[in-house]
């Protein structure tokens, strides 16, 4: 699953609303994880499996499309260690947990109870960070560079200095833009 989402990724280029994909894909984990637990056939067991590794994948996508996006360079060493803890912390809790219900209950029980946490986990987490459902990156990234990148303001509206084309990229090369970019860039070079 997780092969032919990476196969087939270029429509993620497409989707500006990178906080919704993430909850959205973690969400489709964890449903497709709990029926897993619930079905009895091998060849759906493992279309399941194909289903959850590709949202899975699909989440790790936007994930680091996310921090590539609102992540100040002079920040990133920092938070890419606690991000390598949640990486190798979050696993390991998880199969902890699953192999502990599985031991008290069933393996069928273990599987279907943690993709309804799963669900439950980003429903929760989303209804706790609306900024992060709501996150679109056509609105709000911001052009970062490590000269005026202020941790506090990254990735906020009124951030913005250069205007977003249609396609919300900075299109140097377009005549009004340029004109609009004039200021800008005057006032950085002290002119």
């Amino acid at each position: 699953g997780a092969l032919l989402l990476t196969l087939t990724s270029r429509w993620t280029a497409r989707v500006t609303r990178h906080g919704r994909a993430i909850a959205v894909s973690a969400a489709l984990t964890g449903v497709a994880v709990g029926a897993f637990g619930l079905v009895g056939s091998l060849p759906l067991a493992l279309l399941l499996l194909a289903v959850a590794g590709a949202a899975d994948m699909s989440s790790a996508i936007f994930r680091a499309t996310l921090w590539n996006q609102t992540i100040p360079d002079d920040l990133r060493g920092r938070l890419a260690g606690i991000e390598q803890l949640s990486y190798s912390i979050g696993p390991t809790l998880g199969t902890t947990q699953s192999g502990a219900l599985a031991a008290i209950t069933s393996v069928r029980t273990s599987l279907v109870a943690g993709g309804i946490l799963c669900v439950a986990g980003t429903v929760v987490l989303c209804a706790l960070m609306p900024r992060f459902w709501r996150y679109d990156s056509v609105l709000e990234v911001a052009p970062v560079r490590e000269d005026h990148a202020d941790p506090s303001g990254v990735g906020r509206l009124h951030d913005l200095e250069v205007p977003l084309g249609a396609a919300g990229l900075d299109d140097r090369g377009d005549a009004r833009l340029d004109g609009e970019l004039r200021p800008v860039r005057e006032r950085e070079e002290g002119i």
